[in-house]
């Protein structure tokens, strides 16, 4: 197995279970130390001791990210342990209720926003500073087809993704000339997710491609050369 990624730190958020799990494990078995990032520790635990069964290493975060400065208490805390950071992936999200528009709920979309968009914004100014540190540094942001491609009743959530979108593509613009930090977006498509799950109860899950898969393709753009700003699927 090769380890191209030994002596490299990676993030993940959302790590503690399907995609954000899965890509845990595969950029540990790559060699990249990871930092795993989610709310819920236990469930996290057992990802890190698949991680160690198969010979990698991970730093466990149990973290609320929409808790009052828990992001740059974090940043503080990981920038005091290690100098820089190779790879950030920006997983953690929420589904939110499917609804019409005009049936949104204001607080349940307020909270979709806060994390689907505004904590990922707070996540890359947090560690910014780590990312310009690395010789190169990839940024992969997980987003939906309902970000380009509006679906009735997903306007809640397809909203948050799309203005994800257009910030990542604006950082990987930004970032461009400078070449030391590459930003993607990976467009997962159908996967066996609890997210899928939630949203297509009556759906045969044997039909859809494990988060792994998606996973995978997250490592192959790490170790890839395709340009920043692209939108990648799996």
């Amino acid at each position: 197995m090769g380890q191209e990624l030994e002596g490299k730190l990676a993030l993940v958020t959302g790590a503690s279970r399907g995609i954000g799990a899965a890509t845990a494990e595969a950029l540990a078995a790559k060699g990249a130390h990871v930092i795993m990032v989610a709310r819920t520790a236990k469930a996290m635990e057992e990802v890190e001791e698949r991680i160690h069964a198969a010979g990698g290493s991970a730093t466990l975060a149990p973290l609320d990210m929409l808790a009052d400065g828990a992001i740059g208490k974090l940043a503080q805390a990981v920038g005091s342990r290690w100098e820089a950071l190779d790879v950030l992936v920006l997983n953690a999200a929420v589904l939110g209720t499917l609804s019409p528009v005009e049936h949104i709920e204001g607080k349940e979309f307020a909270k979709t926003i806060s994390l689907n968009l505004l904590a990922n914004q707070a996540m890359i100014a947090a560690f910014d500073p780590m990312l310009r540190k690395a010789a190169r540094a990839n940024v992969i942001g997980v987003t939906s087809s309902v970000g380009a491609n509006p679906r009735a009743f997903w306007g809640a959530y397809g909203a948050s993704k799309a203005a994800l979108d257009t910030l990542l593509g604006s950082y990987a613009d930004e970032n461009e000339n400078a070449g030391r930090i590459r930003v993607q977006i990976m467009d997962p498509g159908a996967t066996r997710t609890k997210m899928r799950r939630d949203a297509f109860p009556g759906e045969d899950a044997d039909t859809l491609k494990g988060p792994e898969v998606v996973a995978d393709a997250i490592v192959a753009a790490v170790l890839g050369d395709g340009p920043t700003g692209g939108r990648l699927s799996a």
